[in-house]
């Protein structure tokens, strides 16, 4: 009679994988002083901000109006970054849009055009 030998020859080896887990988020493509990037956008904000916020708005599938209504241009930020997947909170948009508005509008409106 033959005995079956039910003796281990290895133990199961453990692999451990390591994953780097991406936010997938961006930053800005500019910063929000950088107004003199792009002159035609700087000197509209400078001059007739209502028309850019306009645009800016029109750009992102928004009503005109959008420019008018109070802390809507907050919004409009968020809405632009949640688009564009750019890292940030609504606090730090409305930080932005209420100590440095036409800085902020002219940011919104080059990564329109840079991403558009």
């Amino acid at each position: 009679m033959e005995f079956q030998s039910n003796v281990i020859g290895s133990q199961p080896q453990v692999t451990v994988t390591q994953y780097t887990v991406s936010s997938g988020l961006s930053e800005w493509s500019s910063n929000v002083c950088d107004c003199c990037e792009d002159c035609g956008i700087c000197l509209c904000a400078t001059f007739v901000p209502c028309i850019l916020a306009c645009k800016v708005a029109q750009d992102n599938g928004d009503s005109c109006c959008v420019a008018c209504l109070p802390g809507a241009m907050i919004a409009l930020r968020t809405s632009i970054r949640s688009r564009y997947h750019i890292s940030g909170s609504v606090c730090d948009d409305w930080i932005v849009m209420a100590c440095l508005p036409l800085c902020g509008l002219c940011q919104m409106a080059r990564e329109q055009k840079m991403r558009g």
